[in-house]
């Protein structure tokens, strides 16, 4: 692990499903409504068969529009928050460190479970739902730049791009294989699960949590090293 540049503003990058939450919420609400079909697309998505964006916007297909008020219902209500995650959200504001959510997740189930928190909106990056049609159709505000080529829907790297090595300490924290693109990228990497299992592979450095009072922990034991 690289010791902290003081000269460099730190910021974190904090995925949400999995990560911020203990489930997946976007397989959650598919299976809980059980269109036909969805297991098969399910199974391209995860093999990568299917880009996430292709995937996750044929499962929402499935939806009949109509059902937005049972969809939306059942997506914020599912959710379960990890342990020590408002605590970290406090630790970072006193630490003066930039915390952003970038996340594969939906806008209407994420905007309102994070607004608790009181996370600014302009620093949450997701993608958006559109409900006008006949079905429901899942909108993509944050494409891949000319970086990366893997259809992400929600790039984190493109996100992280703007924000510049030089001048930033990047710090992601996160647990899937989206997120190992931009952990490549990163100064410092929380991992758990798939997104640990990537980094062994590889040689990635990394730090394992479970809670988010792990990450405290970590942090803090970087301070007093650093000092």
């Amino acid at each position: 692990m690289t010791k902290s540049d003081t000269s460099k503003r730190r910021i974190v990058f904090c995925d949400f499903d999995g990560t911020i939450t203990i489930n997946d919420n976007i397989i959650a609400i598919i299976k809980h409504f059980n269109p036909e079909g969805w297991e098969s697309l399910a199974e391209r998505t995860i093999s990568t068969e299917l880009s996430i964006k292709e995937g996750v916007g044929s499962l929402f297909r499935l939806l009949p529009a109509s059902m937005k008020d049972d969809v939306v219902s059942f997506g914020i209500s599912n959710v379960r928050i990890r342990d020590g995650f408002a605590e970290f959200i406090a630790y970072c504001r006193e630490q003066n460190i930039d915390f952003y959510v970038t996340s594969g997740g939906i806008d209407f189930f994420v905007y309102p479970v994070l607004s608790q928190f009181e996370i600014p909106q302009d620093h949450i990056y997701c993608n958006g739902s559109d409900f006008s049609g006949e079905r429901i159709e899942i909108l993509w505000p944050h494409p891949c730049d000319g970086h990366c080529t893997n259809d992400c829907g929600m790039c984190k790297t493109t996100i992280m791009r703007g924000f510049p090595e030089d001048q930033y300490e990047r710090i992601i924290i996160g647990d899937s294989v989206t997120d190992f693109e931009g952990a490549k990228l990163a100064d410092k990497v929380y991992s758990r699960s798939h997104l640990t299992t990537k980094c062994k592979e590889l040689g990635l450095p990394h730090t394992e949590f479970e809670t988010f009072h792990d990450i405290i922990a970590a942090m803090n034991e970087e301070r007093k090293s650093s000092s």
